[in-house]
């Protein structure tokens, strides 16, 4: 018997209790009438603080049991009752702007099985990162749709790759088409959490992010202060300029606390991310937008054997400059989890991740991002009491 094959009947019964529950528990299967709703929401949306606490966050949709960012997993995410749904943003070299968590498209599509484009395979640096491989931005959109979706780590997620060519990669207007659809369908909005990817990189190509999202949000009305998105980056200056274009709430990503904003180190600027995540630092972020997305290592450091230690302050800290905090990323898979909560020796089987989920939702963080929304759901309704 398969690693795979041994843990199926324990996705399957999470996934089912998961839909099950949140219909029962009014969280994403109860709906407002459509009239209700747009009288509601102005036709945008309820405020990001109306969500439910914890709002859980489906990473790159439900990537834990589909190849991330098609409308595959968009839709089971959503199905399983997920609050908002994750997009990372890269564009086309012409101008497209297309769903992938990187430009570098070797690992997530069959690229490499196309002999017409394997002159395209070259090496570059992205923000400072030498990578070999194929690039959104060397091909046009006509291109990229020849290419097919697959799953990004197979070693870890064997029964995803049942799905691998599937779905296409999406573009962004196609999720904003598909999220409009499902809200009529749902008599709600689709709330959608979307990340400008390598911003200072592209817009050193010619190929700025922000303009084109911006316009892509006004034209479906996501660019008001009370519409169902968050934009987000780990680059504060992409989240400031998108501030200057639309209204939407913003957040700025937060990573390894000895890291620098790859922004930050084209301007010379010294600051790290431990810099950002002091007082000082959240209130300059609070100036420009309404959350931050942290690793999970900000809220809870981690011992040297990987175990949880005592949570900082950072959440006291941002609550106080009225910042939410979206931190990132929940994994069932052993391999993902802190130490304390991994069971077996299985790395790519499931641990504790119900356990984890508690811990870090009892340090009073507002939503959490993570590849299983249906673990995320029942470990918040558990929370919630």
């Amino acid at each position: 018997m398969t690693q795979g094959a041994d843990r199926s009947p324990g996705r399957r019964t999470v996934i089912g209790a998961a839909v099950l529950g949140t219909a029962a528990l009014g969280v994403g299967g109860a709906t407002a009438a459509p009239a209700e709703a747009d009288e509601r929401h102005g036709g945008h949306g309820s405020s990001y603080r109306d969500l439910p606490h914890p709002t859980v966050i489906a990473h790159r949709g439900a990537s834990g049991y589909r190849p991330e960012h098609t409308i595959g997993s968009y839709q089971l995410a959503l199905d399983m009752g997920a609050h908002v749904i994750e997009q990372d943003l890269v564009p086309t070299k012409d101008g497209h702007l297309v769903c992938r968590h990187e430009n570098d498209i070797t690992g997530t599509t069959d690229v490499a099985a196309h002999p017409e484009f394997a002159s395209r395979r070259t090496t570059k640096s992205v923000d400072g990162v030498s990578l070999t491989g194929w690039f959104t931005e060397d091909f046009t959109l006509a291109e990229l749709k020849t290419l097919r979706a697959k799953e990004r780590i197979p070693g870890n997620r064997q029964e995803n790759t049942l799905y691998d060519g599937r779905w296409a990669v999406p573009t962004f207007e196609e999720v904003l088409r598909w999220a409009e659809k499902e809200g009529r369908r749902r008599g709600r909005p689709v709330w959608l959490h979307v990340e400008t990817k390598h911003p200072t990189y592209f817009r050193g190509l010619g190929l700025g992010l922000e303009e084109p999202l911006a316009k892509l949000l006004r034209r479906y009305g996501r660019d008001r202060q009370g519409s169902p998105v968050f934009l987000q980056s780990f680059e504060p200056t992409s989240i400031q300029r998108l501030a200057k274009l639309v209204s939407s709430p913003r957040v700025v990503l937060l990573s390894g606390a000895s890291t620098r904003p790859w922004d930050f180190v084209q301007a010379g600027d010294p600051r790290t991310v431990a810099d950002l995540v002091k007082p000082a630092g959240l209130k300059w972020i609070a100036s420009f937008a309404q959350g931050i997305g942290p690793t999970l290592d900000l809220i809870i450091p981690k011992d040297a054997s990987g175990k949880l230690g005592t949570p900082t302050t950072l959440v006291r800290d941002a609550h106080a400059q009225d910042l939410i905090l979206h931190p990132y990323t929940m994994r069932n898979e052993n391999t993902f989890l802190p130490a304390d909560f991994r069971r077996g020796t299985d790395p790519n089987a499931y641990g504790d991740a119900f356990g984890a989920f508690k811990v870090y939702f009892e340090t009073g963080i507002d939503g959490i991002f993570t590849d299983n929304a249906d673990t995320g759901l029942l470990a918040a309704a558990d929370f919630r009491g």
